[in-house]
């Protein structure tokens, strides 16, 4: 029984030792931001949770979190997101292994590149189901529509029309789907409303741009609510 029970403490600390060494971890947090494994279970993480590849992470209403990964890149999800890390694979002296293709299945995001995407530039990709978004050492925001942006703000005071909408900040992404694609640039807006209609670059008056809070934006702050946990997720 000695054995055993070392066996299942020494597995425990093993599962706590492969979470910490995850592909990133929730640093900023207000709200409640589940997992769903690549196995199937689900968990409710707080600041410091670590994220793992194949996780399938979903913000509820008025949650934004946001991620930071193991080569310094940042993603930053906004309420009512569903977002899978479809493929994470990071080692600084190794970059021919470098990986990180994420599939957004809802709602909306900003992300920033870290090393991966600057060395690596084709093994990072954002997947969605009307186009798919390459980076250039890129910071920009995407979010896709469904009837569901109402709440979002506009230049026109209309919701935004269903679809994918881009904004890059620095570098560029190319938007591509099996129409065509189109490359967008610093400062620049894209709009994708369907995956067989070729990506555009549309009029700022026409563009969304993907807004966060200042507290979930900027690398300070703690999160609150669920966010200040730091209970153990090793489960027996």
């Amino acid at each position: 029984m000695k054995a055993l029970s070392g066996f299942l403490i020494l597995g425990c600390l093993l599962v706590a030792g492969s979470a910490t060494a995850g592909v990133g971890t929730v640093t900023h947090l207000s709200g409640i931001l589940s997992a769903k494994g690549s196995a199937g279970a689900s968990k409710v993480l707080s600041v410091k949770s670590e994220v793992n590849e194949g996780d399938l992470l979903t913000t509820e209403t008025e949650t934004y979190a946001r991620v930071k990964f193991v080569d310094g890149a940042e993603i930053v999800l906004r309420p009512g997101t569903q977002l899978r890390v479809a493929a994470y694979s990071f080692q600084e002296a190794k970059p021919q292994n470098d990986s990180a293709f994420f599939s957004l299945i809802k709602g909306g995001l900003r992300a920033v590149t870290g090393l991966l995407g600057k060395r690596s530039q084709d093994k990072v990709g954002f997947t969605t189901n009307t186009a798919t978004i390459g980076i250039r050492g890129t910071h920009f925001g995407a979010l896709l529509c469904s009837g569901d942006c109402t709440n979002v703000p506009t230049a026109s005071g209309n919701a935004p029309p269903d679809g994918l909408h881009v904004d890059v900040s620095s570098g560029a992404v190319v938007v591509t789907n099996a129409a065509g694609n189109a490359v967008i640039g610093a400062g620049q807006f894209g709009f994708v409303p369907n995956a067989n209609t070729i990506p555009a670059v549309v009029p700022p008056s026409q563009g969304i741009q993907v807004t966060m809070p200042p507290n979930i934006a900027q690398n300070k702050g703690g999160g609150g609510g669920v966010g200040k946990g730091d209970g153990s997720e090793c489960k027996l």
